[in-house]
């Protein structure tokens, strides 16, 4: 509920077989690493990770424990909540139900709940986007007391969709799990089948999602909840009592299985072209403003790589479920520990590892070089013999006077360590963070095919 929260012509014909299975066990490897490094880091019980490359699944693996008393290894048939990752499952119930001309998304609130608040003017489509302007009555990111005690939809509903709406509907964005248990019940009514029975009988049974389901219907392989306080070991934590998931927040399954299900997005197999598109379109408020949320879906980009995806967050679980349509592929991340930010960067650096093209970075060489032109430049020199015409056009008088007398201040230089390595305009761009006593500076540097150097920036670090 909660969250806060994408050729080459082989010689011989065995040949792609071996460099994909070589491709394989390097990205198992480092995949791995990561996942145990952050295993070990953080203390959290368990996490579980799914990777899909090429709209294949290629990676499914749990590290650690799915219960730690009694101790339960976790694997890859453990089920995890999802939380709010289930919104994208609602939203898609709801699309379809528009592909079949049984509503519309731009429909009002009134023609199924006329007696919540202007509920004449708030549209389907302004719930799934979070737009709606009704109050999220989940907003804690701990176990509350009332959660302990089972409710049903139509108790959230009656206690905070006939409030006082937080701004005029469409004029901003503020994320409500109440948008989702009133979507979740407009689904309902005009189905007159239980949300989670349309998900199971149309999604989860097609795509082979044997474990996706209602997180009450616990079974053996299900993991055990933690938290922890502040920077302290994981402690075993209550779950959610009945009633309070639903439409926002219901649903259990492995990494694997929900995989399966980003593998269908991403082929579009279920929606039609226009419900796809509507699905992944960002909303946007009144005034033009962007909100970067599609219907259940956050859209965003990594390193310039598109990405559609959501969290998830609820008691004693967390979950990430990025998709990366350029490159018909998807990150999935599962854990049994709230209270820690774990998930996140840790599928950061996983699909870094299989979408971002790695740069090199500068050699011990090149650094030492980088460092001896500094020093010099601390005093005033430099060694125009390694310079191009360009270069020493840009080191004049005035110049060597400034970078003595600014670099002056900063005491001795420590060590000078390398940034990141490219190209552009066929020369080879290298920085480096040079450490004095008193500061860090940039080195933003060019240098040519035959070693000359065309660009020697020092530049303040603020």
């Amino acid at each position: 509920m909660r969250l806060h929260p994408r050729t080459l012509f082989a010689l011989l014909a065995f040949l792609p077989v071996l460099v994909q299975a070589q491709t394989t066990a390097d990205l198992d490897s480092r995949v791995s690493a990561k996942a145990e490094a952050a295993l070990k880091q953080s203390g959290v019980p368990s996490v579980s990770v799914a990777v899909v490359r090429d709209g294949k699944l290629i990676f499914a693996k749990a590290f650690g424990s799915a219960s730690l008393d009694p101790h339960r290894a976790a694997d890859a048939q453990t089920r995890y909540a999802v939380g709010s990752v289930s919104k994208e499952f609602t939203a898609s119930a709801l699309l379809m139900l528009q592909q079949q001309g049984r509503l519309s998304l731009d429909d009002k609130v009134s023609k199924f709940f006329p007696d919540l608040t202007r509920a004449d003017e708030v549209s389907i489509r302004q719930l799934l986007t979070h737009t709606a302007g009704y109050e999220d009555y989940a907003p804690q990111d701990y176990i509350i007391p009332a959660w302990t005690k089972p409710t049903t939809a139509q108790a959230i509903l009656d206690n905070w969709a006939k409030k006082q709406l937080n701004f005029d509907p469409g004029t901003r964005w503020q994320y409500s799990n109440t948008n989702y248990v009133l979507a979740g019940e407009i689904f309902e009514k005009v189905s007159g089948t239980l949300l989670v029975t349309f998900l199971k009988q149309t999604f989860f049974d097609p795509l082979g999602m044997a474990s996706a389901g209602d997180c009450s219907a616990a079974n053996p392989n299900d993991a055990q909840a933690y938290t922890r306080y502040g920077l302290g070991p994981a402690r075993a934590v209550a779950r959610e009592a009945p009633g309070w998931y639903f439409a926002a927040g219901e649903l259990c399954m492995t990494p694997s299985d929900l995989a399966k299900w980003d593998i269908a997005l991403l082929e579009k197999r279920f929606l039609s072209p226009d419900s796809y598109a509507q699905f992944t379109r960002e909303m946007r408020l009144a005034n033009g403003d962007l909100t970067h949320y599609a219907l259940g879906l956050q859209l965003g980009e990594l390193n310039d790589i598109p990405t559609v995806s959501h969290g998830g967050e609820v008691s004693g679980f967390l979950a990430s479920n990025t998709l990366f349509p350029t490159r018909d592929g998807a990150v999935i991340l599962l854990s049994n520990q709230d209270g820690i930010s774990l998930i996140g960067p840790l599928s950061r650096q996983i699909a870094t590892i299989l979408f971002v093209a790695e740069s090199s970075a500068p050699s011990a060489k090149d650094a030492q070089k980088a460092k001896a032109i500094l020093a010099g430049l601390q005093k005033g020199k430099i060694d125009r013999s390694l310079l191009t015409d360009n270069a020493n056009s840009y080191f004049t008088t005035t110049a060597l006077a400034d970078l003595k007398s600014s670099l002056g201040k900063l005491g001795s230089l420590k060590s000078v360590k390398p940034g990141r390595e490219g190209l552009r305009g066929g020369m080879t761009y290298r920085t480096y963070y040079a450490e004095f006593a008193k500061q860090t500076v940039i080195l933003s540097t060019y240098v040519m095919p035959d070693g000359k150097i065309e660009q020697y920036l020092v530049l303040e670090q603020l």
